[in-house]
């Protein structure tokens, strides 16, 4: 089932690109990141409903709230309206690559200042996202 959730994840977020890349031919790029968040929040809040979570949305702690809220403006206002400046600047196979290093990022984070473990596949995968983005750009 994980595989199955995994390969449709993979789909989606590969043929995004280049809807969103589409979109942007003749729109600013904040305006993209506005109209895509509006629809995405309306779906979610339909979601929410339908699903009967409500009552564990309207429930959340203060510290939940900030560490969402904050995800939510790095992510999902910030990273997104400069990966749309920069899609509708270069083209697509060359931006999504590089964009999607964030892993890189987050392995490093998280040694930082979640004290996980660093192993040598680790290491070894890091080494092979950097050569990657090298090849890519």
């Amino acid at each position: 089932m994980v595989a199955l959730l995994l390969a449709i994840t993979a789909l989606l977020w590969g043929a995004t690109p280049i809807l969103e890349k589409m979109g942007l031919a003749k729109v600013d790029p904040l305006i993209g990141v506005t109209v895509r968040s509006a629809i995405v929040t309306a779906g979610l809040f339909l979601l929410t409903v339908i699903l009967g979570k409500g009552r564990d949305l309207v429930s959340l702690d203060g510290k939940s709230i900030l560490l969402f809220g904050a995800s939510g403006m790095m992510a999902g206002l910030l990273g997104m309206w400069t990966y749309y400046m920069a899609l509708k600047m270069e083209a697509t196979s060359k931006i999504v690559p590089i964009a999607a290093c964030y892993p890189l990022i987050t392995a490093l984070l998280s040694v930082l200042i979640l004290n996980e473990g660093l192993s040598l596949p680790r290491v070894i995968g890091t080494v092979l996202i950097v050569s990657g983005i090298w090849l890519v750009k």
